[in-house]
This record gives structure tokens, C-alpha cells and sequence, in this order.
């Protein structure tokens, strides 16, 4: 035992002192080996890519960032450090923005986040005449944003000529004042919203269904499981994983959301529905504060970054149990 020991420790020695241990090439044949290899033309090709992938996706971030400590109207320029975040900070409508912006995130993932997954759970179901449904859920996605927030705005006019209004005129409700009304105006908004968006995770959803086992639905039927319960114990952890992604393009896309107050409400009334992008916007295009609404761009990208890191860790036990 005591000589194994020994021959051991002998050559761990050896080892140190490289006596036994491969010879290793030099840097020109490592180098020369790699060129042959195709790492030159790797690099060749790859990195134009690259330095143009940086120049438009990582290049007007570090502008955002750099003019946001400036105060400028692009003709004459001075650095201000940090006082377009003070003045950003400090504006009292700022509250108001931001929890219009929570509010709205909230009713869009109470409404938007699980009608989607129904409507392709009942359209895988159904099975029959699948394609027309899909191409219905589709539709309003191919409507240009524009026009179809002002159709939804013709349909909540507050008097009677508002279709809604009329609708309900016919069996003795409102009118209702829709976006006129404070209380009213963000779940109006909320389900316009919807109704724009909401195809493109049916279609994915659809997709993600189509991939489940139909063995695991037939197993699930013979224990006795109704359709409830095979949707909560198959459906759904077989998919989970397209749910929570899309359930986090959801949070960023509703927290900037800026095309239906703008062209419904103009952040009316009362600035019961103006919301962070829409500042960002006065700030820019209409007080041509550009530094004000770069720095308010900055707030915002490290909140989607910070709800974005803290969803990863908030989901990823659900996401990596089997």
C-alpha cells in the first residue's frame, strides 16, 4: 500500500515537472491547423454580420443612452448629466403614466392571456372546418393597426350612433360614455387591444397542440379524467413552455403599449389613459425634449429588462419540472 502511495505522488512529480505528459504544439501549427480548419473564412464571413447586427440592434441604444444625458434639437448640443432624469422623474403626470401603463398590463393578461389558449384548445377540439377558424382568429391581425383601432372607435362613440350603444339601446342598457369615461376608458382600450392581438397566440397555440401525444389524452380518458382535467394534466404541462413565453412578450408588448390611447383617447379624459410611451412621445415629437424622452426610454428599457430577469427566476421551476 505504502508503495502505491509512493509511485502515485512519483508521478503526479513527473507530471509537474512535465516529464511524460504530451508534447504540445506549438502556436504557428495550432494556428496554421485552425486557418485550414476554416476559422479564417468563419471570420471572413461572419463578421460583417456581426458588426451589422451591433450597428443597428445595439447602436441606438448606446445613442439612447448618450442623449439622454444631452440636451439637444439635433443642430446644437450640451451634456447635462442627469438632469433630463430629474426633470423625467419629477413630472407629476409620471404617476398617472405609469399606472395607467400597470393597469392596462393588468386587465390585457386577465382577458388577453388566457382567451387565446382557450379559443385554440376549443379549435383543436372541434377539429372540423379547422382551417376557417383559424383564418377567422387571424383576421384582425391583417387588419392594419390603424384602421382597425378606428373602427373600435366609431363602435364606442358615446351617444347613441355608437354601435355598442346602439346594441345595447335595443335591449334597454346605457348608453355608456365608453371612452369619455375615466373609469371605463382602459378596459375599452383593453379589449380592442385584444381583439388585434390575440390571433397570433391562437395560431401559435394551435401549432404548440398539435405537437401533443395523442396517446397521452387516450390515457388520460381510460383513468377517467374528464375534459377539464385533461386540459390542466396534459394540455397544459405538455405546452407550458410556449404559454410562458408568450405570456412574457405579452407583459413587455402591453407595458408599451402606445397605438390605442393615442388614436382613442389622445390620453384623454383627464389623462385617465395617457401612459409611458405616450409621454416618451410628447416629450419628443411634440415639446421636442428629446433628451427628456431619451431618458424616459432608458427607465423603461431597465424595467422590461428588470420584469424580464425576475419573471426567468420566477418561472423557471415551473418550466424545468418535468
Amino acid at each position: 500500500m505504502m508503495q502505491q502511495r509512493t509511485a502515485a505522488s512519483g508521478s503526479r512529480a513527473f507530471k509537474d515537472l512535465g516529464v511524460g505528459a504530451a508534447p504540445r504544439r506549438p502556436l504557428r501549427v495550432r494556428l496554421s491547423r485552425w486557418v485550414k480548419g476554416g476559422g479564417l473564412w468563419a471570420i471572413v464571413f461572419g463578421a460583417p454580420l456581426v458588426i451589422v447586427f451591433a450597428y443597428f440592434a445595439w447602436g441606438p441604444i448606446v445613442s439612447g443612452v448618450v442623449l439622454s444625458l444631452q440636451k439637444t434639437n439635433f443642430l446644437t448640443t450640451s451634456w447635462v448629466g442627469w438632469s433630463n432624469f430629474e426633470f423625467v422623474l419629477t413630472d407629476p403626470v409620471l404617476p398617472k403614466a405609469v399606472a395607467n401603463t400597470i393597469a392596462f398590463t393588468a386587465i390585457s393578461l386577465l382577458i388577453g392571456a388566457p382567451l387565446p389558449l382557450a379559443l385554440a384548445v376549443v379549435m383543436a377540439v372541434l377539429r372540423r372546418r379547422k382551417g376557417l377558424f383559424s383564418a377567422l382568429a387571424y383576421l384582425p391581425v391583417v387588419i392594419p393597426p390603424v384602421v382597425g383601432i378606428l373602427l373600435w372607435k366609431v363602435m364606442y362613440l358615446p351617444g347613441e350612433e355608437g354601435l355598442f350603444n346602439s346594441i345595447l339601446g335595443s335591449v334597454g342598457l346605457g348608453p355608456f360614455a365608453w371612452l369619455n369615461s375615466e373609469q371605463m376608458v382602459i378596459p375599452s382600450m383593453v379589449v380592442a387591444s385584444t381583439w388585434a392581438g390575440a390571433g397570433t397566440a391562437v395560431i401559435i397555440y394551435l401549432a404548440a397542440l398539435g405537437g401533443v401525444r395523442p396517446e397521452l389524452y387516450e390515457a388520460a380518458e381510460l383513468d377517467g379524467a374528464g375534459v377539464w382535467r385533461r386540459i390542466w394534466h396534459v394540455t397544459l404541462p405538455q405546452i407550458r413552455g410556449v404559454v410562458l413565453i408568450l405570456l412574457l412578450l405579452q407583459i413587455i408588448g402591453t407595458l408599451q403599449v402606445f397605438n390605442e390611447p393615442k388614436l382613442l383617447t389622445g390620453g384623454g379624459p383627464n389623462n385617465a389613459s395617457i401612459t409611458v410611451l405616450m409621454m416618451i412621445y410628447q416629450y419628443g415629437f411634440v415639446n421636442s425634449n428629446y433628451g427628456a424622452a431619451a431618458a424616459l426610454s432608458v427607465l423603461l428599457a431597465l424595467a422590461l429588462a428588470l420584469i424580464s430577469v425576475a419573471y426567468q427566476f420566477a418561472t423557471r421551476r415551473w418550466s424545468d419540472n418535468d
